[in-house]
């Protein structure tokens, strides 16, 4: 399978490429970006690293390497800054997006597209329209909002992470949906005391503000790196477990034509199936407002 990242000598971008390296599937890794020199020094490195896991090779190349491409990473995106909500970089990331995506439909592309650029829900809305792409070749990547959650959780229950298993949907951001009713640990629902899920919530909602605070200039290289190989990985050896991912909807929790998250199979040729988790009325409200901002970001993109 050919994986073509395009972003690759970002942070995120070239930690998927890392992280697909250290799989045992044969894939054939492209890493894509204007920065030439970045992208030399990160395959210098990544080529030194690929016997030690299963990957086929890995190249530097360019836009016209991902047109026969399986599977498109698209990861580009300006540079962070200090910011209180992704929606900051909308305008920016569009133009960075629109390029490329123009470029591939002009190119043939006819591969799965995932996006990792920021704020994703809109910005794959937007790429929808624009292209008229079929939704199962059209994800965005959203793990780390459930990721986060279970952290926070663990930490709340003072237990291993891996021990936890939930579910968030929604938005990836401030609208984004904790669903406690998902909650268990070893595989048994668990109830939280209310200063459990204060904790839960805390540490979920706001470690995006924490981190930016930061100011380091880095994003979430090492999760979203390895999150998003893990999705590559549900799409080119599909199992029956669902993946969190942003993706258009067609009536599922009440919204159409909107790309939001929810748990969902990936297959071969994308999207399989999505997974709609029952919600509480308030979820319910708090999921259908969220698509409604979601819509109104994308009409800004289209300048309606």
């Amino acid at each position: 399978m050919k994986v073509s990242v395009i972003g690759g000598a970002g942070g995120i971008g070239s930690s998927v490429a890392f992280s697909l390296l250290r799989t045992d599937h044969p894939y054939e890794i492209v890493v894509i970006d204007n920065r030439d020199n970045m992208i030399v020094s990160h395959v210098m490195d990544l080529q030194d690293a690929l016997s030690l896991g299963g990957a086929s090779s890995v190249v530097g190349g360019v836009m016209a390497d991902a047109m026969d491409a399986d599977i498109v990473v698209l990861s580009a995106a300006v540079p962070l800054k200090l910011n209180t909500s992704r929606d900051v970089f909308l305008t920016d990331n569009a133009a960075i997006v629109g390029s490329i995506v123009d470029q591939l439909v002009a190119g043939g592309f006819a591969g799965i597209f995932l996006l990792m650029t920021n704020p994703v829900d809109p910005l794959l809305t937007w790429v929808a329209r624009r292209t008229g792409w079929a939704r199962e070749r059209l994800l965005g990547y959203t793990l780390n909002d459930t990721q986060r959650f279970r952290t926070g959780i663990a930490q709340a229950l003072e237990v291993a992470p891996q021990r936890v298993s939930c579910w968030v949907v929604g938005e990836h951001g401030p609208g984004a949906v904790q669903v406690f009713s998902t909650v268990t640990l070893d595989g048994k629902p668990v109830d939280l005391t209310p200063e459990q899920r204060a904790h839960a919530l805390d540490y979920a909602q706001n470690w995006y503000v924490r981190h930016v605070a930061l100011d380091s200039g880095r994003t979430s290289t090492w999760s979203s790196g390895i999150g998003g190989a893990l999705m590559v990985d549900a799409i080119a050896r599909p199992t029956d477990e669902p993946f969190p991912a942003s993706v258009i909807l067609q009536g599922e929790y009440g919204v159409t034509g909107i790309s939001s998250s929810s748990p969902v199979i990936l297959g071969a040729q994308g999207l399989v199936k999505v997974i709609e988790i029952p919600l509480t009325s308030d979820e319910t409200t708090q999921f259908v407002e969220a698509a409604d901002k979601i819509d109104e970001l994308t009409r800004v993109i289209e300048g309606k």
